[in-house]
């Protein structure tokens, strides 16, 4: 079974993580929550959806899962201020590994360095500073480039999820 790396924090956005938390345990992956701190509740920007940390952000590596899905809502800019967070994302990018961000995940991919000559897409609040990164930005629903599949927002979710699955299964997403 894949096991592929949620990256959460807290006020992450409800329905982006749980939408394709449970699509990806539907369609037989192994999802792991990782977190600056491991064992601890996490809470969706909403209130909606909380999430249990099974490992924390200093006792993973990338090379211990298959692929890596960011949701959005402000937990990326707060996992910014981790250092190990970016570390642990660039790691995913430089073996290769698929990469899911949605909304305003895209902003670990910014501080790993992954988007430079990318096509990507992101919420439209940080579309600016994706452009800045050095990536194609493209206002679609969903953005494959290689290991990399982008998303916009919660609205996106039944694309994104689909596009994540095929890529994280190897095949190639029809987008």
């Amino acid at each position: 079974m894949k096991k592929i790396a949620v990256l959460i924090e807290e006020h992450f956005e409800d329905s982006e993580f749980s939408e394709p938390y449970e699509t990806l345990k539907k369609s037989g992956f192994e999802p792991v929550i990782i977190a600056p701190e491991a064992g601890k509740e996490y809470s969706g920007k909403y209130g909606k959806s909380k999430a249990k940390s099974q490992k924390s952000l200093n006792e993973v590596n990338a090379g211990e899962f298959d692929g890596l899905l960011i949701p959005g809502g402000q937990a990326p800019e707060k996992l910014r201020l981790h250092p190990k967070a970016a570390y642990f994302v660039k790691e995913f990018g430089a073996q290769g590994k698929p990469i899911a961000a949605i909304c305003h995940g895209p902003q670990l991919l910014i501080s790993a360095d992954l988007l430079r000559g990318k096509k990507a897409t992101s919420y439209e609040s940080i579309a600016i500073d994706v452009k800045n990164a050095g990536a194609h930005f493209l206002d679609e629903p969903v953005v494959v480039d290689g290991n990399l599949i982008t998303s916009r927002k919660p609205a996106d979710i039944p694309q994104f999820c689909a596009a994540m699955v095929k890529v994280f299964k190897g095949e190639k997403a029809a987008v």
